[in-house]
């Protein structure tokens, strides 16, 4: 065995290192976390200086026992997590394993070696200089570990009984969906305002001009000074028959300089605006750059660390963008000095540079024919951003015309500009979100002061003013970074938690917060005020930075929370259900008329009932006219309930339409709506029912066993009634993807067997 034995935490990693390092080193993965909280109550204990009860991830304890039994044989033992508080953590519970297994011995060596970037150069120099474990950021991490913890322990139950089973609240989950709500709020409380602008088309030559009235009889015009059409009539009528004379004509230079290299978060944000990704498969994305991909024999890292607050490059890489600048574009591409760029975070630590190609002359083409088309979508963005970082700013002649009608006291502004020289923009241009038509970008025909003008058309728009946009993934992270709400490298676990727990749904690529979303956040926001709000949450990131930069202890910063939280958990327990989820209204009951209405939440969402339910049964959508006679139910007709022989009914769930029994909830019979399509081919598993097409929660077809729940076998693709000739599995499945076409596949995975049907079509020349 060898002597040296190095630890990381991706199995994908481990093999771009061995190359590396050579024969003399043993290299392992933990695949990721090796230990986690106990989950039940008391893993964190706050009479015990908030002691933690940490056991082996069971998915992980065979890779866990290889590392242990290489331990035992090695003679130097270097521990390479990922360069962040996360993997600090990680090689500190490696070693609290090793210790705990009596495996430290003086003979042994156990150090910590950190790299941003997997390339030999940068690998070698780490196991060259290794240093001891930071306890500053190991005790941030578990600080983190512990917040979290307290939170969704003791909320999360509360939650469950006060609101519904089975949701949850979070320490920086919270926040972001009151985020979401607050702006579905702003939206259904907006008041569009209506008002006009008055616009005049002319020409000069062949080359047409747009402009827009800015001043009317001597008064400059503001957005609402022309409120309605009655009074855009009276100007249009005041202009009419007028003549069009240029007024001034004001030249300008502009420059526009380049963005920064991507941190974490505005990686997120492009990726999601220019690429179409969620930010959690840019993530993912990105994390197989960093980790190494196979180039023809030598597997290399194409980026730098991704999770990153950092907008610094090193030195090195500064050179070497330099250097491809100066090599592929003229000399005005290349400015006199490297730009230096500043941290916008408050307080930006764990990496030492941007997210960066660790080689800018390996470029996008080069490599492309080694990556997935996500892949090079993703590096194509990175590498061009930061090219694009070093080179000088774009340049620009501005032009605004004022053009005078019936008199220098009526004036139209057209404005234009034009590229003189494209600087970064002939690399990389930035993308953002909610953006307006940009007017400036006009060319305009060259004009002079007294130049006449012909009047084509003048004339007026209605507009109204326009609620704030619901968020996207993009503005989103934006938001939560700005308002210092988690940290950039959490973004896209909080997303995934709030669109997995069904509090928000993605509609057109924008959030909306659900019925259960928005009840979750009030009873939050009105009884745990405190911690929902955006500064609390902010300031207690910024203690957990000065924690892992070692200017503040952790067990303080704990114990200050959870007296406080503890506290409000406890006077909560009283409050009753309908406190939570109940909004009374001012409405009196239509059927009893004793009591109030209020909206309450259901198992489909939010309605109207009566507050003294069940006494009286009185229900109504949200929305619905309160006048309107109550509709009566469908029945289905010739048939009775197969279980209690009342009458069948189709009602309206949460999934669409279904047949259910009139008692409910005295009997719960329920059926689909249509029958479904029946394959014909019998279920491998059970062998008794046959396989039938159905419809995910998501919409998503799959198949599976018409004996459900008696037997659960489902496949998402479809089956052939065909064995596999490998494995002899009674059924194959059709699979089809745009890299391998479409296959015949054997559904056990364990198998693998798979067949070409029909190749996938084969990429056009360029």
């Amino acid at each position: 065995m060898p002597a040296n034995l190095l630890i990381v935490e991706s199995p994908s990693k481990a093999k771009t290192l061995q190359k590396y390092l050579g024969k003399d080193f043993q290299i392992l993965a933990s695949y990721g976390h090796v230990r986690g909280l106990v989950r039940k109550s008391g893993s964190v204990d706050p009479e015990k200086d908030f002691k933690m009860k940490y056991q082996v991830i069971e998915k992980n304890k065979k890779h866990v026992d290889a590392i242990c039994d290489a331990v035992e044989a090695a003679d130097h033992v270097y521990l390479a997590s990922d360069p962040d508080r996360e993997g600090e953590a990680i090689s500190w519970h490696i070693m609290e394993i090793l210790k705990a297994k009596k495996l430290i011995s003086p003979e042994k060596t156990f150090k910590r070696v950190v790299f941003h970037e997997i390339t030999e150069t940068a690998v070698l120099h780490a196991v060259a200089n290794p240093r001891d474990i930071d306890f500053n950021l190991v005790n941030a991490q578990q600080a983190r570990s512990a917040l979290d913890y307290l939170v969704g322990f003791n909320l999360s139950p509360l939650l469950w009984r006060k609101v519904r089973t089975g949701l949850s609240a979070g320490r920086v989950q919270s926040p972001a969906l009151r985020l979401i709500c607050e702006r579905e709020i702003e939206i259904r409380a907006f008041n569009p305002q209506e008002y006009w602008s008055i616009h005049l088309d002319t020409k000069k030559g062949r080359s047409k001009v747009a402009a827009k009235l800015t001043t009317w009889q001597g008064k400059k015009l503001d957005q609402f000074d022309i409120p309605n059409e009655a009074e855009q009539t009276t100007i249009l009528n005041g202009l009419a028959g007028k003549d069009a004379v240029v007024h001034s004509v004001e030249k300008k230079k502009k420059s526009r300089s380049p963005a920064a290299p991507f941190t974490t978060s505005t990686l997120q944000q492009e990726a999601v605006r220019k690429l179409g990704f969620t930010t959690d498969r840019a993530m993912r994305t990105a994390q197989q750059l960093y980790e190494g991909i196979n180039l023809g024999g030598e597997t290399v890292g194409l980026i730098t660390y991704m999770r990153t607050d950092s907008v610094a490059l090193s030195n090195d890489a500064l050179a070497e963008i330099r250097g491809y600048i100066s090599e592929h574009f003229e000399k005005e591409y290349l400015p006199k000095d490297a730009i230096a760029y500043k941290n916008k975070a408050k307080n930006a630590q764990e990496a030492h540079e941007a997210v960066r190609p660790t080689s800018i002359h390996r470029t996008p083409e080069s490599v492309k024919t080694f990556l997935s088309p996500e892949q090079f979508k993703l590096y194509q963005m990175i590498w061009k951003r930061t090219l694009s970082c070093q080179m000088t700013s774009a340049k620009f002649d501005t032009v605004a015309v004022d053009i005078a009608v019936g008199g220098p006291e009526n004036l139209f502004r057209a404005t234009g500009q034009t590229l003189v020289f494209p600087g970064f923009i002939a690399v990389y241009q930035e993308d953002a979100d909610d953006v307006d038509d940009d007017e400036d970008e006009a060319r305009l025909p060259v004009m002079t002061e007294g130049d006449a003008l012909p009047v084509e058309k003048i004339f007026g728009e209605q507009h109204f003013t326009q609620p704030p946009p619901r968020f996207t993934e993009a503005s989103l992270v934006k938001s939560l970074e700005e308002f210092g709400i988690g940290r950039p490298s959490t973004y896209a676990s909080i997303i995934f938690t709030l669109k997995d727990r069904e509090y928000v749904i993605l509609d057109k690529k924008r959030f909306t917060p659900t019925d259960t979303g928005e009840v979750v956040n009030k009873f939050l926001s009105e009884h745990f005020t405190q911690y929902v709000d955006y500064n609390f949450t902010a300031k207690l990131e910024d203690k957990l930075d000065e924690i892992s930069n070692g200017s503040r202890e952790w067990i303080p910063v704990l114990d200050e929370f959870w007296l406080k939280f503890h506290k409000q958990v406890e006077e909560k327990q009283a409050l009753s259900r309908a406190e939570a989820t109940h909004e009374a209204m001012d409405e009196d009951c239509p059927k009893c008329g004793k009591h109030k209405l209020s909206i309450r939440l259901g198992r489909r969402g939010r309605f109207i009932s009566c507050s003294s339910y069940p006494e009286c049964d009185y229900t109504r959508n949200i929305g619905d006219d309160p006048n309107a006679a109550p509709l009566e139910p469908e029945v289905v007709p010739d048939r009775t309930c197969p279980k209690c022989e009342s009458p069948l009914h189709i009602k309206l769930g949460r999934y669409g339409k279904f047949i259910g029994c009139s008692a409910y909830p005295k009997c719960k019979h329920i059926e689909p709506l249509e029958k479904p399509k029946d394959t014909g081919i019998e279920c491998p598993e059970c062998h008794k029912g046959s396989l039938i097409e159905r419809k995910s929660r998501y919409g998503k077809l799959f198949y599976s066993c018409n004996t459900y729940p008696d037997c659960k076998y489902a496949t998402w693709n479809p089956p052939v009634a065909e064995a596999c000739p490998q494995c002899k599995w009674p059924i194959m499945t059709i699979k089809v993807t745009k890299r391998r076409g479409t296959e015949k596949v054997c559904p056990q995975k364990e198998c693998g067997y798979s067949e070409v049907l029909i190749p996938p079509p084969e990429k056009e020349p360029k």
